[in-house]
């Protein structure tokens, strides 16, 4: 806990009466990186140098500044505000065939040079306890570059008046709505990025993500019954200008869909309306239904028996504690004929795609930003991968999959954009829809459940619609699925096109011992399955 965090709890027990002083401090964490990139480089050099005397054959140096800042409404008041700030640098080697870690928080010279050689000394101890030496796949050094997330507006930029307004305003419009309690956040990170190794590279990054979202509560008097609805905002990889209109906006079946910019006013008062008619909703009779898989409640589904399980880690067992293996064994990767899904299922593992959670110009090791597919016609054909990995499966290149929350973390493999691909074929929700006889609509994210091998799961959602002969029915409740991964892929039997594609994603995406968190992003369009067992979750009221 720093100074400044303390600060940022402390100003939020006085509400708005320590606006004022919050945004003159949000403008100066927006003010840019105060280390110019010269000076960088040369910690970096001082870094790199001591590491090489040493003994160490490879090296790398992550100079960050990270800033981070939540604000939490609830009904009409401020609930929080926390803002951290967070600069050092982090020393990664290889010596003796081992790997080395160390890092610190003063930014001198002579104190990243003696990270350095605590590293090599750490990565030297760490070869006595290893039975086979690391091997890196070379990467050719880029030089000096720089690359930034596309935005408009500098979320840090914008005073916490405005942005506090921003969520309140939401909240009036839900509770003129019938809604009977909101709570609302807006998270916002920007991890301002410095690597360099003895590859030869000297990367500045400067990296920005977005969260807005709530949760809206309905509540029945009478019984005592309550219902909910979380947002339908993406979290995305853009500026504080994603906060706005939705011109790109469209209806889809049941609800709005939000593309390049989202209205979180709009959605409020939608989810007001939605959570009272899911108290009014019949409760669901279980059974075989196809499913209509809305990509807000899609992204999900994707993350936990796709994005995870072709994780290169699991897979060989190295991430076992925090969340299990995968069952997406070599064995099946092997047989080129493991059917993963139908043949009209395609997946892509994707750092590049502007306004994502994931996009990146290099991964933290150095490595740039591409695309690869995963799955390919229903078929496993790859895996994600690090530069330390790749000789595992016989490749020669890392996939731009290494990362850390910190510069005082170690980097190591972290899930990139994983998407299924629209259709190929002419085909809108509303077209899809029209081909069901017996069928559940279901829109946004919500409870799930799934096993240590990525395998056997359930999922929730947000909302559900009854499809009866090809229309809407009305509204369900107390829905969830259940399934296994190959089976539920293998039952994929459309997919509409790009026409009605967009991204969904995971803000706080947790992984390892000590746990890291990442944020990552899951593209789909509307996708249909069939015959999929469908459970009431629901309690007799």
């Amino acid at each position: 806990m720093n100074r400044r965090w303390f600060i940022g709890r402390a100003g939020a027990a006085g509400g708005f009466l320590l606006l004022p002083a919050w945004t003159a401090a949000a403008e100066r964490l927006a003010a840019g990186d105060p280390i110019p990139a010269a000076r960088k480089k040369r910690l970096a050099d001082a870094a790199l140098n001591a590491a090489t005397k040493r003994g160490a054959t490879y090296a790398d140096v992550r100079i960050g500044r990270y800033l981070r800042q939540s604000i939490s409404t609830r009904e009409t008041k401020v609930d929080g505000v926390t803002s951290d700030e967070s600069y050092g640098a982090g020393v990664r080697v290889i010596a003796d065939g081992a790997w080395g870690f160390m890092a610190t928080d003063r930014l001198s010279e002579e104190s990243v040079a003696r990270a350095a050689a605590e590293a090599v000394a750490i990565a030297i101890a760490n070869a006595r306890l290893q039975d086979e030496p690391v091997v890196l796949a070379p990467q050719a050094g880029v030089g000096e570059v720089a690359w930034r997330t596309p935005i408009r507006t500098n979320p840090f930029a914008v005073s916490l008046q405005e942005k506090v307004e921003h969520l309140l305003a939401a909240n009036r419009a839900a509770l003129a709505q019938g809604a009977s309690f909101i709570n609302t956040q807006l998270y916002q990170i920007n991890e301002q990025k410095y690597f360099a190794s003895t590859d030869g590279s000297y990367i500045d990054q400067d990296i920005h993500r977005l969260w807005p979202t709530f949760t809206v509560t309905a509540t029945d008097q009478k019984t005592g019954r309550f219902e909910t609805r979380n947002a339908l905002s993406s979290p995305v990889g853009r500026g504080y200008e994603y906060l706005g209109a939705d011109p790109a906006g469209k209806r889809a079946g049941a609800t709005v869909r939000y593309f390049e910019s989202y209205d979180l006013a709009e959605d409020a008062v939608l989810a007001a309306q939605q959570a009272r008619e899911k108290l009014a909703a019949k409760r669901v009779v279980a059974g075989q239904y196809d499913l209509v898989l809305d990509p807000t409640h899609l992204g999900l589904t994707i993350h936990e028996s796709v994005g995870h399980a072709t994780e290169l880690d699991r897979v060989l067992g190295y991430e076992a504690n925090y969340a299990g293996t995968s069952f997406a064994t070599l064995d099946k990767w092997k047989s080129k004929d493991f059917k993963y899904g139908s043949p009209i299922v395609n997946f892509f593992a994707d750092r590049t795609e502007a306004g994502t959670l994931g996009a990146v110009g290099y991964d933290d090791e150095g490595v740039p930003a591409k695309r690869w597919p995963i799955i390919r016609d229903g078929i496993l054909v790859d895996y994600q991968k690090t530069r330390d990995q790749a000789h595992m499966v016989g490749q020669n290149a890392g996939d731009g999959c290494s990362y850390a929350q910190s510069w005082n973390a170690v980097q190591f493999q972290r899930m990139p954009n994983v998407s299924l691909q629209p259709g190929a074929a002419p085909l809108t929700p509303a077209e899809m829809i029209k081909r069901v006889e017996r069928g559940i609509y279901i829109v946004g994210r919500g409870s799930f459940s799934i096993d240590q091998q990525r395998y056997n799961f359930q999922f929730g959602g947000q909302l559900f619609y009854e499809i009866k002969n090809g229309e809407i029915a009305g509204m369900l409740r107390d829905v969830a699925y259940q399934s296994n991964t190959q089976e539920f892929w293998n039952s994929c039997v459309a997919i509409c096109d790009r026409r009605d594609y967009m991204h969904f994603g995971s803000f706080f995406d947790g992984k390892g011992q000590p746990s890291q968190v990442s944020a990552v992003s899951h593209g789909s369009a509307t996708s249909r399955f069939n015959k999929v067992n469908v459970l009431n979750t629901g309690r007799r009221i």
